[in-house]
């Protein structure tokens, strides 16, 4: 799939930066690390390079290294921001995180002893305290994952599948919301969702699902069936889809953007990135402004009707140019349950983004109402 790499794959698209040892290695060897930004890589086994090499204006972003490397760049006027101790994560990550670098330890420890849990807990701990220290990390943190979110998915045609937690595996949307997670991916577009449980993990086990023969997903559909939801144990969820994992390795990739805001919606791990927020308004809309090739609604309650309108506001105004392609799935849903289809036809009059919205019934019809709308 165009643009979409996995975390472990992942190059910088700057040409100043530098988030791996390759790419360290590699820049060494053509003379200089003047002026360049090197983002959480570790760098206690290349004090000879360091000392042979100009760092001048260099800035090391979480960087181990030892004691007579870190004098001699910081000599050459580099600046050097040293590892935070005893935190989850890396407030400096150069790289979106991997659903096995999120889960690391679920088999041992369960999903309380995982990194995310952890971060999670950090976070439910810090975000009330007023601690100025520990909203920097957070601001840090998200600004790395939005730098590495938009190198991840240059050149990609995204289209973003929203849909609530509340969709339980073995159901008949979770397994519709799958197969129009794998139809997007086989028709070239990067799946991007909010992450979680529900709709959104079946949107990205559809896009894992891609390039597997069309039985599989049934097959794992059924194998997930058997643990429906995240409660009571988030731990058996995770499992379950990692059981998935392994049987089918070598998934489709697709995007996750998740946050820690909303702690009791664990990660799904069908995802190839996942680019997880502490700040929830970060991650919206970073969400839906990559959304580039269009926005599918599936039926949600109130995060999904949030989404709805994040979308909309920009197509109103076009601050993003042209409007984005917006579909909404569930006759009934959009205009009797949560009636957000008229008040979008109502916005929408009279402007270039009343050729942009559909309503239409069933899943199955949403690629269709898609492509008539980017062709609009």
């Amino acid at each position: 799939m165009s643009g979409v790499e996995s975390p472990d794959e992942h190059k910088s698209a700057h040409g100043d930066e530098i988030e791996s040892l390759a790419e360290f290695d590699a820049v060494v060897a053509a003379g200089s690390l003047a002026g360049r930004r090197l983002q959480s890589v570790d760098l206690t086994d290349r004090s000879a390079d360091l000392l042979a090499t100009d760092t001048s204006g260099a800035v090391f972003l979480g960087c181990p290294m030892e004691p007579d490397a870190e004098e001699k760049v910081r000599a050459d006027g580099a600046f050097v921001f040293p590892p935070v101790p005893g935190l989850p994560f890396d407030p400096y990550r150069g790289l979106l995180y991997s659903p096995d670098a999120l889960y690391d330890g679920l088999a041992r420890k369960g999903y309380e002893g995982t990194p995310d849990a952890l971060a999670h807990d950090w976070f439910r701990r810090t975000q009330s305290d007023g601690d100025a220290f520990a909203s920097m990390l957070r601001a840090l943190h998200d600004d790395a994952i939005s730098d590495a979110l938009e190198e991840v998915l240059a050149g990609a045609r995204v289209v973003g599948v929203m849909g609530g937690h509340a969709t339980a595996r073995g159901s008949a949307g979770y397994a519709a919301a799958a197969r129009l997670g794998r139809t997007l991916a086989r028709g070239g577009f990067t799946v991007a969702t909010g992450g979680g449980p529900g709709a959104m993990e079946a949107a990205n086990l559809g896009a894992y699902a891609a390039p597997h023969p069309d039985a599989m997903l049934d097959e794992a559909c059924a194998m997930l069936g058997e643990v429906p939801t995240f409660t009571p144990s988030v731990t058996d969820w995770a499992r379950a889809a990692f059981a998935v994992r392994d049987r089918w390795p070598d998934g489709g990739p697709s995007v996750a953007i998740p946050t820690w805001f909303y702690g009791h919606e664990p990660p799904n791990p069908f995802a190839g990135c996942i680019a997880k927020y502490f700040t929830n308004a970060l991650r919206e809309d970073g969400l839906l402004a990559r959304s580039d090739a269009g926005v599918i609604f599936l039926p949600g309650a109130a995060g999904t009707v949030q989404e709805i309108f994040d979308s909309t506001t920009p197509n109103y105004y076009e601050s993003r140019g042209e409007p984005v392609p917006m579909v909404l799935v569930g006759r009934d849903h959009w205009t009797r349950e949560f009636p957000a289809w008229p008040l979008l036809q109502t916005l929408a009059a009279g402007r270039r983004m009343e050729s942009r919205i559909a309503l239409v019934e069933t899943v199955e019809e949403a690629p269709d109402a898609l492509a008539g709308l980017s062709g609009a």
